[in-house]
Order: C-alpha cells, then structure tokens, then sequence
C-alpha cells in the first residue's frame, strides 16, 4: 500500500515546527516532521511519499531525496504540491492501494476519483499517534476504550467500514 502525504498540510497539522524562524526555520521543521513521520511509519516509511510545495525554493534544494526511508520530493516543476500528488495519484496502477494524506478538498476529491482512499491530517496524525501509544503499551494491558462517539465514527471512517 503506498501512502502520499501533503508535507506542508501534515506539518501544520502535527504542530511540529523548529525553533528558528526564516529560511533555515523551514528546513528545520521539514526535518522534525519527517522524523516523526519516519517514527511513527516505522517500516511502511518505505511505501511512503511526503510532497512539498518548492515553486519558490532556494537553489541547490533537490527534487527528491531519501530521509528514514521516507522517499521526499519537492515540487520544483510544479505550481504547488497539489498538482504533483494530483498527478501522482493520476499516474498509480493500483490507486485502490493508495492513501492520500491532506485536509486540502482538491486532493480528497482527486484521491476518491480514483477510489484511492483519502484522509484529513489531522485524522491520520490522531490515528497513528493512537497507534504508536497502544504499541508502546504493556502487552498484558487491555486496549483504550473509544473516549467519545466521534472517536468509534472516525476509526469507522479510517476503516471505511
């Protein structure tokens, strides 16, 4: 299963910011989110691809590059990030098998076209944050009750069941 995430929505969803401000502080926040992104993937950050808008980069940015395992591109030939996932979800062979990490409409709209499967940041963020917890829990303690309805609802949503 392959796994497209919208970098800078996802970061801005995670709360993951480096400390410096300006050019530098943009690098530095890509890094924390890959990272966690790296950690909270663990072995699927191999069938993962983390897009970033790069119309405006500075120069010697590359358009691709390997970070954990997590493959990187920048979309330096693009308008925006946007229309390179768009065209990477366009492109893919077996879009049934592909996920579509973004709260932004145009790539939900774009992921479901293809009945690829698309999820909000914010909602992917909770649910594999609420993976890592229950993973990292004692294995003799019992699973977390759903807190709400809302939780049972978007766990039924993620699932699509």
């Amino acid at each position: 299963m392959t796994l497209i995430i919208d970098g800078y929505n996802v970061l801005h969803a995670s709360g993951v910011f480096g400390d410096d401000r300006g050019p530098r502080g943009f690098e530095k926040s890509r890094l924390a989110l890959l990272d966690t992104l790296a950690d909270l993937l663990g072995d699927a950050a191999a069938d993962t691809i983390v897009v970033f808008d790069a119309a405006n980069a500075p120069d010697g940015l590359p358009a691709r590059l390997t970070h954990a395992g997590l493959r990187v591109w920048f979309a330096r030939e693009y308008p925006d990030a946007d229309a390179l996932i768009e065209e990477l979800v366009e492109a893919d062979r077996a879009p049934t098998s592909l996920t579509v990490v973004s709260s932004d409409r145009r790539l939900q709209v774009a992921a479901r076209r293809r009945r690829a499967k698309a999820v909000s940041s914010d909602e992917w963020l909770a649910d594999m944050r609420a993976r890592q917890r229950a993973s990292r829990r004692r294995p003799d303690s019992k699973p977390p009750e759903p807190s709400s309805p809302e939780d049972v609802d978007r766990w039924m949503r993620y699932f699509d069941l």
